[in-house]
């Protein structure tokens, strides 16, 4: 297919998801950093995951609370969450990982989740050696803008990687599109749970695993 290059998402293609109840957590544990003792549960459940900036907004002026401040905190407290539970190997790496050591050209990341979070996991794991570049979210506001189904830190990887000639590989319609937008093809991963998805956004490939994303790259 004559790819220059293979992208990955992270969690849910490389490393298994985090539990709603880790995201939760460490989203209650922010508020209570910024002073918000008794969050409504509501609001803990729209800081816990695919937050953006008018619900952020919305949510810390309901408090009183600075949104860039309370993002910083959310985003620390989330980190450290996702952390501990890749030291209790809650959070692991999913059994194809191995694959990657079979590619032949250069591999990077592009995750939403934050950048200490992914390159935590990848010293931890020990899968840093694999990739030229990781392109992943800081603590700050204008990074929800930016991130999927955005293109911004795919387009990021692209010229780290110094090529337009790559495919991206995701476990999520938001990454389909993401891809397409930065004018590159998607591979969609069926990991459990993705098994039953539909997508409105028609990816280049539906795999089952790393495996058939080494085989695509040779043909």
């Amino acid at each position: 297919m004559g790819y220059e290059a293979v992208v990955f998402d992270n969690d849910g293609v490389l490393l298994s998801l985090t539990s709603m109840a880790v995201h939760r957590a460490g989203a209650r544990a922010a508020f209570e950093s910024v002073g918000v003792a008794q969050p409504a549960a509501e609001d803990v459940e729209a800081m816990s995951i695919g937050v953006r900036v008018p619900r952020l907004e919305a949510v810390c002026d309901r408090y009183g609370v600075d949104p860039a401040a309370f993002w910083r905190a959310r985003d620390r407290e989330v980190s450290a969450a996702q952390r501990a539970q890749m030291r209790a190997g809650a959070k692991r790496p999913y059994s194809d990982v191995g694959s990657l050591t079979a590619f032949d050209c250069p591999l990077g990341v592009v995750s939403s989740n934050q950048q200490a979070t992914v390159e935590f996991a990848f010293d931890h794991f020990e899968l840093t050696e694999h990739f030229a570049t990781v392109q992943a979210r800081p603590p700050t506001v204008e990074s929800l803008r930016r991130k999927k189904p955005e293109p911004y830190y795919i387009e990021r990887a692209l010229a780290r990687l110094n090529t337009d000639e790559a495919l991206y590989v995701g476990d999520r319609e938001s990454d389909v599109v993401a891809a397409h937008r930065a004018g590159v093809d998607a591979a969609f991963l069926r990991r459990p749970h993705t098994e039953t998805t539909a997508l409105s956004e028609r990816p280049e490939y539906d795999l089952p695993g790393l495996d058939a994303v080494v085989d695509v790259t040779e043909k």
